[in-house]
């Protein structure tokens, strides 16, 4: 028996395995890309709204929400401020200041995105009006 047999075995096996566990490999940090995203938007939000129970100008609110967006380009994060209820018309304190913030996560290679594509990602937070500004 020669030596060539079963190292060309070993070497077929490895070149059969290596992109399945290449695909488990990068499947998985695209995941943790997407927990991360899911994580900052969540937080984005949640800013959004402790701006908008004191200030009420939708500009800041949009980009306090925008700041606190770590990790993210700030270009593909969205948020929209607006205050549950009729009653609410002219803002009153104790109505609910409502945000949701958008993000559009797209994975980082080429074959998952190609199968997943893009992912929007949402986080509405809601606080109630604690100071009505003029």
């Amino acid at each position: 028996m020669s030596q060539t047999g079963p190292r060309g075995q070993a070497l077929v096996e490895f070149a059969l395995v290596v992109p399945l566990l290449l695909v488990l490999l990068v499947g998985t940090i695209d995941f943790g890309r997407a927990v991360f995203a899911y994580n900052s938007v969540s937080n984005a939000a949640r800013t959004g709204a402790r701006t908008a129970i004191v200030d009420q100008t939708a500009g800041a609110v949009e980009a306090a929400a925008r700041t606190e967006a770590v990790g993210l380009d700030p270009l593909t994060v969205t948020a929209s401020y607006a205050h549950a209820g009729t009653a609410c018309a002219p803002i009153k304190i104790g109505c609910i200041a409502t945000v949701q913030v958008r993000h559009q996560w797209v994975p980082a290679t080429p074959i998952l995105s190609g199968v997943i594509g893009p992912i929007t990602i949402t986080s509405t937070s809601e606080m109630p009006v604690e100071h009505v500004t003029p």
